[in-house]
């Protein structure tokens, strides 16, 4: 028997668990990495308004921000905050079934960013004055991120994986 078949057997029968808080930062870490260089082509494409380096308005200067190793920065605090995202999600609904949930959590952290938190800051306007393109591109980001994050932990830490399709054993074709 070979070694992988030998773990496999150990991990359906339970006796392999993952970690969740590092499973959970992992997820967070490549969420934030992924979606904040996506935040960043958004902005350098002109679809949002706000700069990749957000989080990091109020502690350094707006002009740092624009620079390449502000864009850096503000890529690596996105990371920071979407691993601190994804532990609040572990913590909290990881048992929560299906994509649904983490849609709606990507959904409650652009309102509560956007709508409260970053106007009262002055890091960005007020809705009503930001514009379309750039709610439009951070609702999708903020709400993909959340699926990403949410889908992911669920899949890991519940039964996600008895609700795919079934194969024969040895065809690998869920068709035959």
């Amino acid at each position: 028997m070979s070694n992988q078949y030998v773990m496999e057997q150990a991990w359906h029968k339970g006796r392999i668990r993952t970690n969740p808080w590092l499973f959970s930062i992992e997820t967070g870490f490549y969420a934030g990495l992924f979606f904040g260089v996506l935040r960043w082509i958004s902005y350098q494409m002109k679809f949002t308004t706000v700069l990749p380096g957000f989080l990091l308005d109020n502690f350094v200067t707006h002009a740092f921000l624009k620079t390449g190793w502000g864009i850096v920065a503000g890529i690596a605090a996105f990371i920071g905050f979407s691993i601190v995202c994804a532990l609040i999600y572990m913590v909290a609904l990881r048992k929560m079934r299906g994509p649904w949930p983490g849609i709606f959590y990507g959904i409650a952290w652009w309102v509560v960013l956007f709508g409260f938190v970053l106007p009262l800051l002055g890091i960005t306007k007020w809705l009503y004055v930001i514009g379309w393109n750039t709610i439009f591109t951070e609702i999708s980001i903020f709400t993909i991120r959340g699926l990403f994050i949410g889908f992911t932990i669920t899949f890991e830490f519940t039964d996600e994986a008895s609700r795919e399709p079934m194969t024969l054993k040895g065809l690998g074709n869920r068709w035959s």
